[in-house]
């Protein structure tokens, strides 16, 4: 809808001559107004009164009245005078029948122009003088000031006289008639005592109060506080009226009166603000300046006294801008304006012709004040009023519209205006050619709600065309709408606003600057039908069935475009604000378990396979009322006298009266008797029993009632009468004695009631504080002797003070002061924090935090009551807070945790009332997983210029658990095929964006997206339907966008040709990226085989070169070394055999790698080769370390390698791992291809010597799984990544050997293999040797440990290690052990070893572990 400024322009544009004559526009604007309106009147009962009307019209105009909106008939009493007032004959006013008092409105009307009405006059009947009150006796001293009071009803203030002596007074000078009626006479003299009395004369009837005697006492010089006899009172007033803000004080010396507004002195610097009488402000002609609070301060000697009230002027409504008289054609949209001001704001509404105007589609308020009327037509010419009105009046201003006829211009001379205060809404014009009519008007885009029209420019514009004017209406109505371009050259315009499935009737009018040219030929176009989802269903209806129960009916829609799948019952109580919903297959539901007395609101929605349709409107019902469920709350007893206790209450907790409650019932005994029952109204709180014993206690309970039965009872509260009726006409007198008794933390106070016991005392107020008893106050009951006071501060000094107070007030304080006692209890110490925290991601949502207590014995055995409390939390957001949870153990599993997310925790110990510090943080991220939310707000739309390409936008997942690695878009024709059928476009994590290109012109496709992380796929989001355009030859596609479901984004989109599939390059760009791709690929294959064959014969060479070596190095395999560069092994107790053995260091800190290595690839694995008979095997045990990215012998010798044994997913079992062993009888390494010396085949012999063997080894059938971890997770992964080679011994298994890089193959130690503990101090058991036979000593004097890679190595089965544990078999498993150095690397490990310990050094450290090992088998037996 264009702006108004706009419309003002069409409507100039519109005129065809310049200086119309009065034969072409033929209408002028009638003078048609009030020049006397209705006021407010004050009318006297039985008398007579005028209401004044009347109206200005040149042809003849008919006045009637209307009183409270209906039309007023004259009778005997009511008759309209000739000039249009009303006089009504001896009003008539009752308690029960008020016929005359109303509101009056004068209505005018010319049968050939229209109606307009007056502004609503209020009249208020005042009724017969009565006195509310009798005056009474006043005393006064000489020269100050007194007051006679006068009680009438306010409206009959005015019409009050007063008397002195029978005689008139006359209200001026000292004398002065207050606001109430209440006769001020300031500066007395004894010639004013005497009677007075006061009456009311209204319509011919008077009303005398009774005398009242005025003393006059002798002035006694003596000082006289201050004090307001009359204090002003805040009052609101209307502006133009006077008022009186009293001020009367009464003092000796005669105090000084002075008026404060806004903080300011009032000076009678004007004549309208004067100080009459002893002091009171009289304004008159009040503005809305004069608004405000103002002060009277009285000053009398030393004291000052003040007074405040606030004043309010209130302002009738009053126009700004009135409404203009228009001149306007059919079909244009017209604002008649109006502005308004008032205090409080006035309220706008419009009268058309007389009757109210009621917002419609085609009448509308803007602003709240202006009317808006769209597409004019013939009917709504007439009269147009504005009416303001605010609670102090109204006022109205009409303005006049004449709808001309097309070939009739718009007057450029103003007209004779409505009123003297109307103008005219006049616009220019000028003459010339017009254009011709615009050409071939089209549908651009139709849909349901709205039509896209797109037009040509006309053929003969005659000039430029500055706009375009576009008018639609119903097919058949005939009211039309007007659509206006928006800039100059538009050839469209989106009309919207339409109902679907309905024919329109379109024509377009060109516009240039000498008008409005032809219009083109009506063109009829139907929006289209909502036909995806069902309309709304009929005949909603919901009924109460029971006080907790409604039914709710209805019937099918009238149009279900297919079949109801099922209907959406949403019901929702009236002021909870959340809405709930349930699915229902009948036209029927019972709501059951609702509350009582309860609106419910419900709306049903129909849904068929293409969703949810058109809402119903709601409708409401309420719940039957039931019997209260809770009973009153705060009961309470108030002895009023001996024979007399008033019951208060307040009603149940809302929610809980399940009705209206109309009557609470009271039942109350004496102890050991029958009860008795009182009642009182629903709105009543409080009842007084009267009539009980003397000195006797009574119980009372108090039930709440509805009419459908009563609630439950309070519990019974009890008191007691007193025995005597006691006085309290004053407060008593101070307690007889008040003693303290302090302790460290209270103090307990307790006292004797008044001696004097004729007075009522109702309860004691304690208070306390220190140094000052106001600090806080108790209260408590008459029967109580003694309080303790609690929380008080150890060591202070405290001042107590005991009051008893009754209805009149408190009594005379008694003091007391004490100091309560030290605390001699010493704050316990605090407990160490603990120690060693560590928190082990287990799950995405859980962690094991773990801990130690310095506190406790070694064993970490709790036996006290302490606890731990464990506190975490994540850095993202920042204001996260802690969370907590208390253990009595050394470890607690977190759980709930967000996947991905770095959380750290913190631990701290409690006993008793002592608790330690929060310890040192540990942190741990929890593992990824799936997402658990699509991908949010997905959109579509059209590529610009390419209308077979769609962009698709979305944005991440609210809930990604993890990195997003890609997305998935899915994409088809058809919504309701698999989701396999869909076609999908994969899009990497970075993207929030993509092209989908070659899609088929006119046709509807559906989206979906779903992401990915490394754990997998999350959850598809909603589809979303998007259309492509049509194609180029089916009309004007570039005049309209291409839809998508949500219907917010709409672009141009141009035919184009693109590649398929969604690329973003072109077809030709596709070819020669997938030529590159294909050469790339083909280089790639050619230089990997290259590359791997001189790998292959470099090793041959190298294999060669290293058995040459190992044949040298033959004869040389002792050496002297350095004993510095020889550090001690690590040793580790073995329980059973007391054995020192050397215990693995792992480079590797996790936790989870510390009890079997794993490869970190699969590089790092050397595969074993089968080796002949005739090979030698090495006993070099050299130590590895890398540092720094070099290998050295001196740097590696702080590494031990261990034989890496794969296993499958069988129960765990202990790690075989393996260690370097060394001679205890010779400190030196000793290094040799081959020989009886070597240190591993020792240790074989010498366990087979001492421990005989459960079983023999069995190839096939007995092998032992060497494994015991509870992380059996990790076995198939190592099980994939050994490799296991046929071997030509039947007695040895042959062994793999994971190093840790591949640049230390020439870097090897030969492993014995031993079973690894559980426990840091205690092994579970030593492994089983096979006993010795011929078989295997030919195969341990032949086969080398260290396998290496024969000349032609064939590969036939897998070969195991099999070990005999306590006579069980286990299934086969590889072990793979390394290969033994080349000879140049084992030369320079025998120059390195010169450096070694010496004999004695070494004998010397292994004396001192032998000690060591003693000390610590000690502390493992205690």
């Amino acid at each position: 809808m264009a702006e108004r400024p706009l419309r003002l322009l069409l409507l100039a544009l519109a005129a065809v001559s310049a200086a119309p004559s009065s034969e072409t526009v033929g209408r002028r604007f009638t003078l048609f107004y009030f020049t006397v309106e209705p006021a407010d009147t004050l009318a006297i009962r039985g008398a007579s009164v005028i209401l004044n009307c009347s109206v200005f019209a040149e042809p003849r105009v008919r006045i009637e009245w209307r009183k409270d909106g209906i039309h007023l008939i004259s009778d005997e009493r009511r008759q309209m005078l000739p000039e249009g007032s009303l006089l009504i004959h001896s009003v008539v006013h009752s308690k029960h029948h008020k016929p005359d008092e109303g509101f009056y409105q004068c209505v005018a009307t010319i049968d050939s122009l229209g109606t307009i009405v007056s502004r609503t006059a209020r009249m208020t009947v005042a009724g017969l003088p009565r006195f509310s009150g009798q005056p009474e006796a006043v005393f006064v001293h000489e020269g100050d000031t007194a007051l006679l009071g006068c009680e009438v009803n306010a409206d009959l203030v005015p019409f009050v006289r007063w008397e002195h002596k029978r005689q008139l007074v006359a209200v001026e000078g000292r004398f002065l008639k207050l606001p109430s009626g209440t006769l001020e006479i300031s500066n007395t003299s004894s010639s004013d005592a005497g009677s007075y009395h006061c009456s009311v004369e209204a319509a011919g009837s008077s009303k005398t109060s009774e005398e009242v005697f005025l003393t006059v006492l002798p002035e006694m010089d003596a000082d006289r506080e201050a004090t307001f006899l009359q204090k002003p009172a805040s009052v609101s007033k209307m502006a133009g009226q006077s008022l009186i803000l009293p001020c009367v004080v009464s003092g000796y010396p005669t105090p000084t009166v002075q008026w404060l507004h806004h903080d300011e002195i009032i000076w009678e610097r004007s004549q309208r603000v004067a100080l009459v009488g002893s002091g009171s402000l009289q304004i008159s002609d009040m503005v809305e300046d004069d608004a405000g609070v103002y002060e009277c301060v009285a000053e009398s000697g030393n004291q000052t006294i003040r007074a405040q009230a606030e004043l309010s002027v209130q302002v009738p409504p009053r126009f700004l801008k009135q409404p203009m008289n228009i001149y306007a054609h059919e079909s244009m949209d017209i604002v008649f304006e109006c502005e308004v001001t008032g205090t409080p704001v006035p309220t706008v509404k419009w009268i058309k012709n007389g009757d109210m105007v009621i917002p419609s589609d085609y009448f509308k308020i803007v602003n709240e004040r202006n009317l808006q009327v769209l597409g004019l037509v013939k009917s709504d010419e007439g009269l147009y009023q504005c009416v303001a009105e605010n609670y102090v009046g109204n006022r109205q201003a009409s303005a006049q519209l004449i709808i001309l006829k097309h070939d009739v211009p718009i007057p450029t001379v103003p007209p004779t205006p409505l009123t003297s205060a109307t103008a005219d809404h006049l616009v220019t014009a000028t003459s010339g050619l017009l254009p011709s009519a615009p050409r071939d008007v089209v549908a651009l885009l139709v849909s349901t709600r709205f039509i896209k029209l797109t037009w040509r420019p006309p053929a003969e514009p005659n000039a430029e065309i500055l706009a375009y004017t576009v008018y639609y209406a119903k097919d058949g109505a005939n009211r039309e709408r007007v659509e206006n371009t928006s800039r100059p050259g538009d050839l469209e315009v989106t009309i919207r606003d339409l109902m679907p499935e309905m024919k329109y009737v379109f024509r377009v009018v060109a516009h240039n600057k000498h008008g409005a040219g032809e219009s083109s030929a009506p063109f009829r176009v139907a929006t289209q039908p909502e036909v995806q989802v069902p309309g709304a269903a009929q005949n909603l209806v919901a009924q109460a069935n029971s006080a907790t129960s409604i039914t709710v009916t209805w019937q099918e829609p009238h149009s279900d475009n297919g079949p109801i799948n099922n209907y959406k019952l949403y019901y929702m109580e009236n002021g909870a604000g959340s809405e709930q919903d349930v699915d229902v297959g009948a036209l029927w539901y019972t709501m059951n378990g609702l509350k009582k007395f309860t609106e419910y609101s419900f709306r049903v929605v129909a849904y068929n396979k293409h969703g949810p349709g058109v809402s119903t409107e709601e409708v409401v019902a309420t719940t039957y009322s039931g019997a209260p469920s809770a009973p009153p709350q705060n009961v309470t007893l108030e002895v009023r006298n001996s024979k007399s206790i008033v019951v208060h209450w307040q009603p149940p907790p809302p929610g809980t009266h399940n009705g209206v409650i109309t009557e609470y019932n009271i039942r109350y005994k004496k102890a050991g008797r029958r009860g008795e029952t009182d009642s009182t109204g629903g709105n009543q709180l409080s009842q007084t029993i009267d009539g009980l014993e003397r000195n006797t206690e009574y119980s009372f309970r108090v039930s709440a009632i509805t009419v459908n039965g009563t609630g439950p009872s309070s519990d019974w509260v009890s008191t007691e009468t007193f025995e005597s009726d006691l006085d309290e006409s004053r407060v008593p007198d101070k307690p007889s004695s008040l003693h303290v008794r302090p302790l460290v933390n209270h103090i307990v106070v307790s006292w004797t009631p008044p001696e004097d016991q004729d007075i009522v005392v109702r309860g004691y107020a304690i208070g306390y504080g220190i140094g000052s008893p106001h600090a806080d106050t108790i209260r408590v009951d008459y029967k109580q002797r003694y309080y303790s006071i609690e929380n008080l501060e150890p060591n202070s000094h405290y001042v107590i003070t005991l009051k008893a107070y009754n209805k009149v007030g408190e009594g005379i304080p008694l003091y007391e002061s004490t100091a309560t006692r030290p605390l001699t209890v010493p704050d316990p110490s605090p407990m160490m924090p603990p120690v060693g925290v560590q928190a082990t991601v287990l799950t995405h949502d859980t962690i094991r935090v773990t801990w130690a207590d310095s506190s406790l014995p070694k064993n970490q055995k709790i036996t006290d009551s302490r606890f731990y409390t464990v506190r975490w939390k994540t850095n993202y957001p920042a204001n996260t807070k802690y969370k907590t949870a208390d253990t009595n153990t050394l470890s607690y599993i977190v759980s709930v945790l967000k996947p991905n997310t770095l959380y750290e925790f913190s631990v701290k110990v409690t006993k008793g009332r002592r608790s330690s510090t929060w310890s040192m943080t540990a942190h741990g991220t929890t593992f990824e997983t799936v997402p658990t939310s699509p991908p949010k707000d997905l959109t579509v739309v059209s590529k610009e210029g390419k209308p077979r390409t769609i962009i698709v936008n979305w944005q991440p997942p609210s809930e990604a658990n993890g990195k997003i690695t890609g997305y998935i878009i899915y994409y088809s024709t058809d919504i309701n095929a698999e989701i396999h059928d869909w076609v999908i476009e994969p899009v990497v994590g970075d993207r929030l964006t993509h092209q989908i290109q070659d899609l088929t012109l006119d046709t509807t496709y559906y989206f979906k997206i779903q992401a990915r992380n490394s754990k997998g796929m999350g959850p598809l989001s909603e589809f979303v339907h998007f259309r492509t355009p049509k194609a180029p030859g089916s009309g004007k596609l570039g005049k309209h966008p291409p839809s998508m479901d949500l219907g917010t984004d709409t672009r141009h989109s141009i035919g184009g040709h693109n590649s398929p599939h969604g690329s973003p390059t072109s077809t030709l760009d596709s070819n020669i990226m997938l030529i590159i791709i294909i050469s790339v690929g083909v280089f790639t294959i050619i230089m990997v085989v290259i590359i791997a064959f001189i790998c292959t014969r470099r090793t041959n060479y190298q294999q060669k070169k290293k058995r040459a070596a190992c044949k040298a190095a033959n004869g040389s395999h002792k050496y002297k070394g350095n004993s510095k560069d020889v550090k001690p092994p690590d040793l580790w107790i073995h329980h059973e055999r007391l054995e020192l053995k050397p215990i693995d260091k792992s480079p590797d800190p996790n936790p989870v790698m510390t009890d079997t290595p794993i490869p970190r690839n699969s590089q790092d694995i050397s595969p074993a080769d089968n080796v002949d008979k005739e090979h030698t095997r090495r006993n070099s045990y050299l130590g590895r370390e890398q540092e720094d990215g070099v290998s050295s012998m001196s740097s590696r010798r702080g590494l031990r390698p261990k034989i890496m044994m794969p296993f499958d997913a069988q129960p765990p079992q202990p790690v075989i791992s393996a260690h370097p062993i060394h001679s205890l009888d010779n400190p030196h390494h000793h290094h040799h291809c081959d020989g009886p010396s070597s240190p591993t085949r020792s240790y074989l012999r010498h366990q087979m010597a001492t421990r005989p063997l459960a079983s023999s080894l069995d190839r096939a059938n007995s092998t032992e799984s060497v494994r015991n971890t509870p992380n059996s997770d990790m076995s198939p992964a190592l099980s994939s990544q050994t490799h296991t080679v046929d071997s030509q011994e039947t007695d040895v298994p042959s062994v793999t050997y994971l190093p840790g890089s591949q640049d230390e193959d020439s870097n090897r130690s030969v492993p014995t293999a031993h079973v690894r503990p559980s426990h840091p101090l205690k092994s579970f058991a030593v492994i089983a040797i096979p006993p010795a036979s011929t078989g295997y000593e030919a195969a341990s004097s032949s086969t080398p440990l260290l396998a290496q890679a024969g000349a032609n190595p064939q590969v036939h089965s897998v070969k195991t290690a099999s070990i005999g544990t306590l006579g069980r078999s286990r299934s086969p498993m590889a072990v793979t052990v390394p290969s033994a150095p080349d000879v140049a690397e084992s030369a320079k490990m025998l120059e390195d070893s010169d450096t070694n310990y010496s004999p004695d050094e070494l004998n010397e450290e292994m004396a001192h572990l032998t000690g060591l090992m003693k000390d610590l088998n000690v502390i493992t037996t205690a």
